[in-house]
């Protein structure tokens, strides 16, 4: 049975980073790419990091009835929405996303096909790394890394994630080869 492997996190926990090296390692995996209609940053590549589209292409694909889950959020910039499409479950994926969307996976492929494995870094780590990688940005925007490090509170509270029952954990301040063996040990289990 084809599998759908679910990484879940806290803003900055390492999601993009071990998402990047569990492909490169495993060619087979087929990546699930996100849609967004927010604006695109820099270094990012439509298709590769989200697939980025109008409002007017998120309701077409409301209408034909394609979109699994969706997650609307105020920012300070405005609201953008990031959803995920119908997919065939032809291979193993993986994907990033949130607690709301591997549920929504569940919903749609059954939960023995949806693997939610849930990336932690302590908070002064992940502040840390938020805050360099919103210095990089061309135009800063500090007060919505404040936003989203508070909201990420609520988003991965004990209780949500007591949702989950089959949940695993990999500590992302560990080093991304022990993420890794501790990734093939949930992958290819002995």
């Amino acid at each position: 049975m084809n599998r759908i492997f679910c990484l879940v996190g806290k803003s900055c926990s390492g999601k993009d980073t071990l998402y990047a090296r569990i492909l490169e390692r495993n060619p087979e995996l087929v990546p699930v790419i996100l849609h967004t209609t927010r604006p695109m940053r820099p270094g990012e590549v439509d298709g590769q990091t989200y697939h980025f589209v109008t409002e007017e292409r998120l309701r077409q694909y409301e209408e034909e009835g394609q979109v699994i889950e969706k997650r609307v959020y105020q920012t300070t910039q405005g609201l953008w929405t990031y959803f995920t499409l119908r997919f065939e479950l032809d291979a193993d994926r993986l994907l990033i996303t949130t607690l709301e969307g591997a549920r929504a996976l569940m919903n749609c492929y059954g939960p023995e096909a949806v693997g939610v494995i849930y990336l932690f870094a302590d908070d002064r780590t992940r502040l840390l790394r938020y805050i360099d990688r919103e210095s990089r940005q061309k135009h800063p925007d500090y007060a919505e890394v404040c936003r989203r490090f508070l909201a990420d509170q609520t988003d991965f509270s004990e209780e949500r994630l007591a949702q989950f029952s089959h949940l695993h954990t990999i500590n992302t301040g560990a080093g991304i080869e022990e993420c890794l063996a501790q990734w093939n040990a949930l992958y290819r289990p002995e």
